[in-house]
């Protein structure tokens, strides 16, 4: 059946507008199903000089109709944390309580497609970790209102991509993680690879690590991460991640894990449901690239919010029927 995502025809979503905190780049976007509404929060860039980002809100009904675009960062680095740029959040609910899972660096700096045609060098570069916060006050047209918790990751892991399940597994809370330099000897993986862990606090740490999805087709061969927290459906743990190429394509995947032991994998699609294709993800910051970060169902059906070209936020979706049957047709036998 070789299930696709459909673009949504009001694509991109939200676009860098002013002249200040998100004039250069407004993408890598978490989305949340809460109270009746959609809410987002998007990685906002106001210049390729410092390259630091904070975090923009919209909310939209359960027709995709804009509701509210704040105009100004809802959650902005906090120097004295060492946060110098907030990047690329998700949004889970576990036991009725909202979390954040958001990427923090000490030294941010423009993607390689920006300093290539600003001409500038590459910088040392430290390495990014996750961290975690509390979501306290969400909806009714309020400004969201967080509570940093900490970081999650294990210490030297170059973390970029750490989502909750929304749901504890086997009574602890569960992640799955993407350590990009957790491959080669003494690892079980040449490269980097999805991995789930259990935690007993949001923050950690993070126990008991096992691989989940390694690269595996053409179209992932150099590394795989994940997209948006897993979806929880009668057929098990809907997972959908991020896979790139040889060439740094960015693509989407689905698989399923089991719904008791979800370091297991039972159904893989060997294709992308989404691929650059359309303009808007094919030129921009970093070209040839869909960036996965939110998904909510909405009325039986899948709705994915993604990055494009790390320029703009958009939106494709398919009926949910639909994607798990493929998935169902490409089983994962251990062994």
């Amino acid at each position: 059946m070789n299930v696709r995502l459909e673009r949504d025809p009001r694509n991109p979503l939200i676009c860098p507008r002013g002249d200040d905190w998100e004039m250069m780049a407004t993408f890598n976007c978490a989305a949340l199903l809460w109270e009746g509404e959609i809410h987002v929060l998007y990685r906002a860039v106001g210049d390729y000089v410092e390259y630091a980002s904070s975090l923009g809100y919209a909310r939209f009904d359960l027709s995709l109709q804009l509701i509210e675009r704040m105009d100004f960062p809802v959650f902005t680095p906090e120097p004295s944390l060492w946060e110098m740029s907030i990047e690329d959040p998700r949004l889970v609910v576990v036991d009725n309580t909202i979390y954040m899972t958001y990427v923090t660096t000490p030294r941010p700096t423009p993607p390689w497609g920006v300093r290539r045609k600003l001409g500038l060098p590459k910088p040392n570069m430290c390495i990014p970790r996750t961290a975690v916060a509390q979501v306290t006050q969400l909806g009714q047209g309020a400004i969201p209102q967080f509570e940093r918790l900490g970081i999650c990751t294990p210490y030297h892991a170059d973390e970029r991509d750490v989502v909750l399940f929304p749901a504890r597994v086997q009574g602890r809370y569960a992640v799955l993680h993407r350590p990009r330099n957790w491959v080669g000897p003494g690892y079980p993986v040449d490269r980097p690879s999805i991995w789930f862990a259990f935690m007993d606090t949001p923050t950690g740490p993070m126990e008991a690590h096992r691989v989940v999805l390694s690269p595996q087709y053409v179209w992932e061969a150099k590394k795989v991460g994940m997209g948006p927290p897993p979806l929880w459906t009668q057929a098990g743990w809907l997972v959908i991640y991020h896979g790139v190429d040889k060439h740094g394509v960015y693509r989407a995947g689905a698989a399923l894990l089991d719904p008791d032991t979800p370091w297991k994998v039972i159904a893989r699609l060997p294709h992308p449901i989404l691929e650059p294709e359309a303009p808007y993800e094919r030129e921009g910051d970093v070209p040839n690239v869909v960036f996965p970060e939110g998904a909510v169902i909405v009325d039986e059906r899948l709705y994915v919010f993604y990055g494009a070209a790390d320029k703009v936020c958009c939106l494709a979706s398919t009926p949910l029927d639909r994607l798990i049957k493929d998935l169902l047709a490409h089983p994962v036998r251990e062994g």
